[in-house]
């Protein structure tokens, strides 16, 4: 029981460790916007993944980039440059903020519903 505890607070110490790596020079108070859209990011790419993957899988893959096949099933269309797996190619790049902030605007632009919804400027 003891073991648990003490691996538990090591686990606990390295994600705090990490979360402050993460951010950098940003202020706490603005951090959460930060890592809220990056969750969002990640999420809305795992889901439209997992819709492009069912869309090529039932042999319509000329529909893998129309809005329409993926807004229909209440998922949101990710142009490639907003794509989980984009932002991860250039996540050591130091205009990575920027690529995270178009990302975002250019979800914003596929998908009126979350017109004015998602953080601007990271």
């Amino acid at each position: 029981m003891a073991k648990a505890v003490k691996d538990e607070k090591r686990i606990e110490e390295a994600l705090w460790e990490s979360a402050n790596k993460l951010r950098g020079s940003v202020e706490p108070s603005e951090y959460k916007h930060v890592v809220l859209s990056l969750i969002f990011l990640k999420y809305a790419s795992d889901r439209f993944e997992e819709k492009r993957k069912e869309i090529i899988a039932s042999g319509r893959e000329r529909f893998a980039e129309n809005v329409a096949f993926y807004t229909a099933d209440n998922i949101f269309y990710l142009p490639p440059e907003s794509r989980w797996a984009f932002i991860m190619e250039n996540a050591k790049q130091n205009d990575i903020a920027l690529k995270i902030d178009t990302a975002l605007f250019n979800i914003e632009k596929n998908n009126p519903a979350l017109r004015g919804a998602l953080p601007e400027g990271l």
